[in-house]
């Protein structure tokens, strides 16, 4: 017989939540990567792309997730543990830099994507392109370590 609890139920969602939120960032350096090689005329889209993911399913999967995760640190009575604590700094972590840093960032590159495209040859980025996208591609590789670690320290919970 199956017996299903409300922290299984839960502890799903959870997992579903990360899944759901985080899956995508780990695709965006190929997407871009791809987008400048092939097309350049892309690259504003595939940024517009990237803000509208990180408000509505990075921000939105985070309150999943933090919300999730209050019920089963609650229900296991695990708030003293450290994978607790790291799992709550590193949402919020998380969710401070996609606001403040990720999502101004994406919306700045996609401005100045249009104007490099609009001014030149229709594949040369300047270099304030460059160092927007290099800054994003740096803030969003240590989001993803983050969120790498965060599960090792989820599944090991040390």
């Amino acid at each position: 017989m199956l017996a299903v609890t409300a922290y299984d139920v839960v502890l799903a969602i959870h997992i579903m939540g990360v899944v759901v939120a985080f899956g995508v960032v780990f695709a965006y350096p190929i997407m871009f990567a791809l987008a400048a090689k092939h097309d350049p005329r892309s690259l504003p889209l595939i940024h517009r792309i990237e803000t509208v993911v990180d408000r509505a399913l990075v921000n939105g999967g985070l309150v999943v997730i933090v919300g999730a995760g209050i019920f089963l640190a609650s229900d296991g009575k695990h708030w003293s543990e450290f994978f607790v604590q790291w799992g709550l700094g590193a949402a919020i972590v998380i969710g401070a830099l996609v606001g403040a840093a990720m999502i101004p960032a994406s919306k700045k590159a996609q401005k100045l994507a249009e104007r490099d495209l609009a001014a030149g040859d229709g594949a040369t980025m300047s270099e304030e392109y460059r160092a927007v996208t290099k800054r994003l591609a740096t803030v969003g590789s240590l989001l993803s370590g983050l969120v790498v670690v965060t599960i090792l320290f989820m599944a090991i919970k040390p």
